[in-house]
Order: structure tokens, then C-alpha cells, then sequence
């Protein structure tokens, strides 16, 4: 009898012991962090940055399973410095920001790679498309301070990005690399 309360009870517990408490929380320092962008256009490279966006990071190296991130980027706020191709950006010929103001990133799954890197694997919302993507980053956290980057090809045709002319590759490339800059400190 005592063998199988003793079962019952682990069966009870055990489901409780597999959910992982959630990872300490990060506040980003926006003024020492970038999220941006690069491609070309007619083969002369251009660069550019989401002004405005945020993310919600839960994150502890050894609590992978309890850790996650939404990111919220305003599409609006894309900008290259070019004056025309600032005024493209937001229209329904690219980010379509009227419909879609934001894109998101979200991760709930997380894997050590090793020597500081990870890669979350997560889904990137853009122009109303939901693609699976995962995102390998660096990260050095050194006491409450946090200083992770990134770089990956994201591309902009399976999001809708470039409809009528501008879905064609000759002008634009279907890949355009994004990077991520960012700090960030424990909350506390």
C-alpha cells in the first residue's frame, strides 16, 4: 500500500516539478540598443533602424526552459535616411503599416549552442504573416547587465514585403540581413 501512495504521489508532482518557475526579467537601455536593417537597392547597399520598438525578455542561461521574449516593433518607425525610400517603407507596397503596425517576434524556446552563444526559436509576425524563425544570438551577461547581438537573413518575400514591381529580386534582394544590438539590465 505504501509503494503505491507513494507512486500516486509522484504522478500528482510530477507534472508540477516539470513546469519551470520563469526566468528572471530584463529591461532594455534603448539609448545603447539598435535593432536594425540592410540590403540594397540596384545593387548600391543601404542600411536602416526601427526607431521605436520593445521587448519583454525573460531570460537565465541556466533556466532555458523558463525563459521567453516578445519583441514589438513599430514598422512605421523603419528608417534609411533616404527621404523616398523612408516615405516607401510604410506603404502598402512594403510594411502595409496602416493595416499592420507592428511586427512581432516571439520565443519561447531556447538552446545553448555554446561559448555564450543560443538560439531562440520563436515566430516572426510581419505585414499579418506568422513564419516560424529562430534567431541565433551572442550574449555576455556580466552581473545585472546584459549585452546581446545578432544577425540573421530574414526574407522579406515569404512576409508579403514588396508587393506589384517590387516583389521581383533585380532591384531589392529577397534577403535582407538584420541585426540586433542590444543591452539590457536585470530588473529588480
Amino acid at each position: 500500500m505504501k509503494t503505491l501512495i507513494l507512486i500516486a504521489a509522484a504522478l500528482v508532482a510530477a507534472p508540477v516539478l516539470a513546469f519551470a518557475a520563469p526566468a528572471p526579467a530584463w529591461s532594455v537601455d534603448k539609448s545603447a540598443s539598435k535593432l536594425g536593417f540592410a540590403s540594397s537597392f540596384g545593387g548600391a547597399p543601404f542600411s536602416g533602424a526601427f526607431r521605436r520598438w520593445d521587448a519583454t525578455i525573460r531570460f537565465d542561461p541556466r533556466n532555458l526552459a523558463g525563459s521567453s521574449v516578445t519583441a514589438t516593433i513599430d514598422a512605421a518607425s523603419a528608417a534609411t535616411g533616404d527621404k523616398d525610400r523612408d516615405q516607401a517603407l510604410p506603404s502598402d507596397s512594403f510594411f502595409a503599416v496602416a493595416k499592420f503596425p507592428r511586427a512581432t517576434f516571439t520565443a519561447t524556446r531556447f538552446r545553448a549552442l555554446g561559448g555564450g552563444r543560443y538560439a531562440a526559436d520563436g515566430t516572426l509576425t510581419l505585414r499579418g504573416v506568422a513564419k516560424p524563425l529562430t534567431l541565433p544570438f551572442s550574449l555576455a551577461i556580466t552581473g545585472k547587465q546584459a549585452h546581446m547581438t545578432a544577425s540573421l537573413a530574414v526574407n522579406r518575400l515569404a512576409f508579403g514585403v514588396g508587393q506589384g514591381e517590387w516583389k521581383a529580386t533585380e532591384a531589392i534582394p529577397a534577403a535582407v540581413n538584420v541585426t540586433i544590438d542590444l543591452t539590457a539590465r536585470q530588473a529588480p
